[in-house]
C-alpha cells in the first residue's frame, strides 16, 4: 500500500498516515447547517473530503465515513446566545422548523449528486442524537470541567487549563482569553467570556427543546460532533475534517470536550480546506456574499446593488474541476474569468478521454507517457495534491491527440495502461464526469447528432458545399465543435 502523507493542523506539519487499525479508517468531517441552499463554500469541503474519501478506498483501506447534518443548536453568529438558525427560519417562513431541515437536506443531497460527491456512510443529525449529547455532557460536568447556570451548562475553560492545553489547534493563548472580557447578552451567565454552551436552557418562544437533568433546552453546537463522533467512530479515530473557519470555535471545542469527557483526545489526524474567497473576502450566508450552486448551474445571482454577478452558467462538473485547480489549503478567489478558465481546462480533459476510447493501436509507441502512473500517485500521497494530478493529465491528452491526429503512435499495452491510468485518476479518484448521463435520451442525442454529420460528411463527398456548410456553422452558431479526421468525424459540445 503507497504511503500517505496528509497535513495535520494539530502538529502543523505533514505526517505519514497511520490509521488507529490497520487497513481501516475512521474519518469525521463536519457537514452543513441546513437552513438554506448549499453554496460554493458548502462545496469546497464536500469536494475536499470526498477526494481523500476516494484515494482513502483506492490505497484500499475499509473507510467508515461520517458526515453530520445539523438541525438545531446551531445560534446566529456561531455564538451562545441569539435564535437558532433554523428556527429563525421556519419562523420567517412560518413553517416548522423540521420542514426546513427536510427541505434543505434534500436540496443539499441534489447538490452533492450534481457535483459527483459520493455519500458518506454513516450521516447523522444532531436532532436524532439528543440523549448521546446529554450523556457527553453529564461526564465533563461530572469530571468537573463544566457548571450549571441558570438552567444552562458551560465548558469551564479555566479549569480545563489546569490539566489539559486549550488553544493547541488554533494556536489561542488560554490566558490572554481569560483575561479578555467583552459584553454579551447573558453574560453574567458565564464565569468567563470564553466558556462556551454545551446545554442551553430555551426561552419560552424557543421551539426546539428537549428534557435535560438541568433545564428543558437544547444542546450547543459543539457537543454535537463530539457525542456523534464518539458514538459512530469510538473513542478514538483517525481523521476529524472540515472547512477552516471551524478551526475556531468548533473544532478546538471539539478536542476541549472530548478531552474533558473521556480524559483523552479523540482524534489522530486535524485536516482542514481552505476557504472560497469573492473580492478577497470569506464567501458565507452569514456575511450574505455567497452565490448557491444552483445560480452557478443556471448562471444567474445578483449582488445586493442587482448587478448580475455570474457571465454564464457554470456546470457542475466546471464547479468541480475549478476547486480542484487548486490545493485543498489554499485559498481559491472566486471569478467569472477563473471559471471560464476551468471550463476550458475540463473540456479539455474531457475531450481527450474521448479520443483516448477510440484511439487504435500501433506496434510502438512514440509519444511520451512514461510513469504516468507514478507520477500521478505521488501527487495524491503528497497531502492530496491535485493540481499536480490535472497538469499530468493535460500532459497525458497533449500525447492523445498527438496520437489522434494522426503525429504519433502507441501500441496496445501502453494504450490499455492510458486508458486504465486516465479513468483511475481522472474518473474514479477526481470524480470527474465526461458524459452527465448514460440514459437512453443522452444515447439518442448522440446518435443524433453522428446521423446529422454523416449527412454533411456525404454532403461534402458530393461537392454539396452549400449543405455541408450549412450543417457546419449552424451547428457551431449552437455551439458544437466539429473536427473533420481521416477516419471521419468528431464532434463536441
Amino acid at each position: 500500500m503507497k504511503q500517505l502523507f496528509i497535513y495535520n493542523t494539530l502538529t502543523r506539519f505533514k505526517q505519514p498516515f497511520k490509521p488507529i487499525v490497520e487497513g481501516r479508517v475512521g474519518m469525521y468531517v463536519c457537514g452543513p447547517t441546513v437552513y438554506g441552499d448549499a453554496h460554493l463554500g458548502h462545496a469546497r469541503p464536500a469536494i475536499t473530503f470526498d477526494i481523500l474519501y476516494r484515494y482513502l478506498l483506492h490505497l484500499g483501506y475499509k473507510v467508515r465515513y461520517v458526515r453530520n447534518i445539523t438541525d438545531v443548536g446551531h445560534l446566529e453568529h456561531d455564538a451562545d446566545e441569539g435564535e437558532d438558525k433554523i428556527a429563525k427560519k421556519a419562523r420567517l417562513e412560518q413553517l416548522e422548523p423540521m420542514e426546513v431541515v427536510q427541505h434543505y437536506t434534500l436540496r443539499y443531497h441534489e447538490a452533492m449528486k450534481k457535483l459527483n460527491v459520493l455519500p458518506p456512510t454513516i450521516e447523522p443529525r444532531a436532532s436524532g442524537h439528543i440523549i448521546e449529547q446529554i450523556e457527553f455532557v453529564k461526564k465533563i460536568f461530572d469530571n468537573g470541567f463544566a457548571y450549571e447556570s441558570n438552567g444552562s451548562v458551560y465548558f469551564d475553560i479555566e479549569a480545563y487549563s489546569k490539566k489539559f492545553k486549550y488553544g493547541k489547534l488554533s494556536g489561542r493563548n488560554v490566558a490572554d482569553m481569560l483575561e479578555t472580557t467583552r459584553e454579551l447578552d447573558g453574560q453574567d451567565e458565564k464565569r468567563h467570556s470564553c466558556d462556551f454552551a454545551l446545554w442551553k436552557k430555551a426561552q419560552p418562544e424557543h421551539i426546539m427543546r428537549w428534557s435535560s437533568p438541568w433545564s428543558d433546552g437544547f444542546p450547543g453546537w459543539h457537543i454535537e460532533c463530539s457525542a456523534m463522533g464518539c458514538k459512530y467512530l469510538g473513542e478514538e479515530f483517525d481523521i476529524h475534517g472540515g472547512g477552516m473557519d471551524l478551526v475556531f470555535p468548533h473544532h478546538e471545542s471539539e478536542i476541549a470536550q472530548s478531552a474533558a469527557a473521556l480524559g483523552h483526545e479523540s482524534v489522530h489526524y486535524w485536516m482542514h480546506n481552505n476557504m472560497i474567497t469573492i473580492n478577497g473576502q470569506k464567501m458565507g450566508k452569514s456575511l450574505g456574499n455567497f452565490i448557491t450552486l444552483d445560480e452557478f448551474f443556471v448562471g444567474s445571482h445578483k449582488d445586493k446593488d442587482g448587478n448580475e454577478m455570474l457571465q454564464q452558467a457554470y456546470s457542475p462538473m466546471t464547479i468541480r474541476f475549478f476547486i480542484l485547480q487548486a490545493h485543498y489549503r489554499s485559498t481559491v478567489d472566486f471569478s467569472n474569468e477563473a471559471l471560464q478558465a476551468s471550463e476550458k481546462g475540463m473540456n479539455k480533459i474531457a475531450e481527450a478521454y474521448a479520443r483516448l476510447l477510440k484511439l487504435q493501436p500501433a506496434t510502438a509507441t512514440t509519444v511520451d507517457i512514461a510513469g504516468l502512473r507514478d507520477k500521478c500517485e505521488e501527487a495524491m500521497c503528497d497531502d492530496l495534491n491535485t493540481p499536480i494530478v490535472i497538469s499530468y493529465l493535460f500532459d497525458a491528452a497533449k500525447a492523445i491527440n498527438t496520437v489522434a491526429d494522426g503525429k504519433g503512435t502507441i501500441s496496445q499495452a501502453d494504450l490499455d495502461e492510458l486508458k486504465d491510468v486516465f479513468k483511475t485518476f481522472a474518473v474514479d479518484i477526481l470524480g470527474l464526469q465526461f458524459e452527465a448521463t448514460n440514459s437512453e435520451s443522452n444515447e439518442a442525442y448522440k446518435k443524433a447528432i453522428d446521423l446529422l454529420l454523416s449527412i454533411r460528411q456525404q454532403a461534402k463527398q458530393n461537392k454539396d458545399w452549400a449543405t455541408s456548410d450549412k450543417i457546419r456553422n449552424e451547428m457551431a452558431a449552437l455551439g458544437f465543435s466539429v473536427k473533420d479526421t481521416k477516419d471521419g468525424f468528431e464532434w463536441s459540445l
